[in-house]
């Protein structure tokens, strides 16, 4: 069994397909077919069953799933662990930072980072931090800045870095907008703008709706909070925001709830060295969360 098969039986069970599973690979379908097959002939079972185009896991296949996520890691980290020893900050670093952090929160610290060690070749990837995080799970990547998780996986280790603020907002314009207070129940009279269900803030609102026997009453979605706060600002509805995100554009409501916020922070898998850079920038985050 050779890490090449290995790769490649990932790379299609997570693509659901031979030929994205190339395209992400850099090979020919020909090649990802070879490399399947032979890891076939190894194991002595199909790991795929193909009915026509659509392609599935078998039994076998989602058994043998986690065990090579966990080989693949294996030998990531064992390079990790041989290339540390030179002690130089250089080479790749993968993470990954939600939207909302990317724009807001990361700038500075990018540029401290790569004025100070100009030899690592960032990999950076704007997700969701939902997506972020499974990411880090897989081991797919080393760090990421997200919304961090009210409940982590054991073998996540999460460090909050900031408290990010939620406030009720509406534009100048709305009917609730020069009232001195409002309740949920007034708010949802109208239609709010929300990100999807199985974010951070969707759950919050939620949660404190359900307190009050109340369903939230929503309208579009989007989980681009700089969208939902152009929608918001043209009179489209409410939302929650962040602070930092708040501006001449929007109304904070001063609503009778309790207060909302999100952590937002770091996160990277317990069972994997952290390469060189990923430690640096692990250890200037750090920093960033000493001064606030």
């Amino acid at each position: 069994m050779d890490t090449h098969s290995l790769k490649a039986f990932v790379m299609v069970a997570e693509a659901g397909s031979f030929s994205e599973a190339a395209d992400r690979l850099f090979l020919t379908q020909s090649a990802i077919s070879k490399r399947i097959a032979l890891l076939e002939q190894q194991l002595h079972c199909r790991l795929f069953d193909r009915i026509g185009r659509h392609i599935s896991l078998t039994e076998a296949g989602r058994q043998l799933l986690p065990k090579a996520h966990e080989i693949l890691m294996a030998l990531k980290d064992a390079e990790t662990l041989v290339s540390n020893l030179t002690l130089q900050v250089a080479g790749r670093l993968s993470f990954a930072a939600s939207h909302h952090i990317s724009l807001h929160r990361l700038p500075p610290l990018l540029k401290a980072f790569t004025r100070q060690f100009p030899l690592v070749e960032l990999d950076l990837r704007f997700d969701e931090s939902e997506i972020a995080y499974e990411s880090v799970l897989k081991g797919d990547i080393e760090l990421a800045l997200i919304t961090l998780a009210p409940k982590a996986d054991p073998r996540i280790c999460s460090v909050q870095i900031w408290d990010d603020r939620l406030f009720y907002v509406v534009s100048a314009q709305h009917p609730l907008a020069d009232k001195p207070s409002v309740t949920l129940a007034e708010l949802n009279t109208y239609s709010g703008l929300l990100p999807r269900p199985d974010t951070f803030t969707h759950q919050l609102v939620r949660q404190q709706m359900s307190a009050w026997q109340l369903e939230p009453n929503l309208g579009m979605s989007t989980n681009y909070l700089d969208t939902i706060k152009m929608m918001v600002s043209i009179g489209l509805g409410w939302s929650l925001l962040p602070e930092t995100m708040i501006d001449s554009q929007l109304k904070r409501l001063d609503l009778e709830a309790e207060p909302v916020h999100r952590p937002l922070g770091y996160i990277y898998h317990r069972d994997r060295t952290l390469s060189n850079a990923a430690q640096q920038m692990v250890a200037l985050l750090r920093l960033c969360a000493d001064t606030h």
